[in-house]
């Protein structure tokens, strides 16, 4: 059966059913979210018209509330339905990294740590505790603003690391400004944290900067 011969709301529904959510575009994704359209307008023609308003479809997840709600269209039930899958996402890519081990997947560490961190306004420094196996125990966020050797201080991370009786460590922080590449005062603070917590046997096995599209990896650059 062609796909004229179905409503256009049903059309993303059905290519993902036979080809594949890969094979959809952003608009049909979207459609399929929003499932109906408004007056005067089909749910494919307003996933366009949204992502055309907000510039992408990034833009237009990673919006306030207030600015949202402000598109045609889209009101506070569709923004708690998206912070719901937001965060189902998200839980997601952590049970799934928490399941094996984080040096054996770097892709897939890159990809939550961008989905933790790419979005933030603020920086935000971050931590992985690995057991001896480099299976992933906890994460947590541990400092926040601006991230420099006056703010991230290596005795609570090693406090933290000692409370989670981690064996290793992988840290990383995001770039508001976009750009990944590492300053010299982010490779200070790496040494500064190497040397920390190697006094208590455990060890620092990466340091990830998070841009905007692109995850920088101390440890493939040969700086750890």
């Amino acid at each position: 059966m062609h796909f004229k011969l179905f409503p256009s709301e049903s059309m993303p529904r059905e290519k993902l059913l036979t080809r594949g959510p890969q094979a959809l575009s952003d608009a049909e994704l979207l459609a399929i979210f929003l499932r109906t359209g408004t007056p005067g307008m089909n749910v494919l023609e307003l996933s366009d018209f949204l992502l055309r308003e907000s510039g992408s479809l990034r833009a237009l997840f990673s919006a306030s509330k207030a600015q949202f709600c402000a598109h045609k269209g889209l009101g506070e039930a569709k923004y708690v339905q998206l912070q719901a899958v937001l965060e189902m996402t998200q839980r997601y890519l952590a049970e799934t990294l928490k399941r094996g081990e984080a040096l054996t997947s770097p892709q897939q560490t890159k990809l939550y740590l961008s989905c933790v961190l790419r979005d933030r306004q603020r920086e935000a420094f971050y931590t992985l505790f690995l057991d001896n196996q480099h299976r992933v125990i906890q994460d947590e966020v541990l400092f926040e603003g601006t991230i420099d050797a006056a703010s991230v201080y290596p005795r609570e991370v090693v406090k933290r690391a000692l409370h989670h009786n981690a064996a290793a460590v992988i840290l990383a922080h995001n770039h508001p400004s976009g750009i990944a590449e590492p300053s010299q005062a982010d490779r200070r603070i790496t040494q500064r944290l190497i040397d920390a917590l190697a006094l208590v046997d455990i060890r620092v096995l990466d340091h990830f900067v998070v841009g905007d599209g692109e995850v920088v990896s101390f440890a493939e650059r040969g700086w750890i």
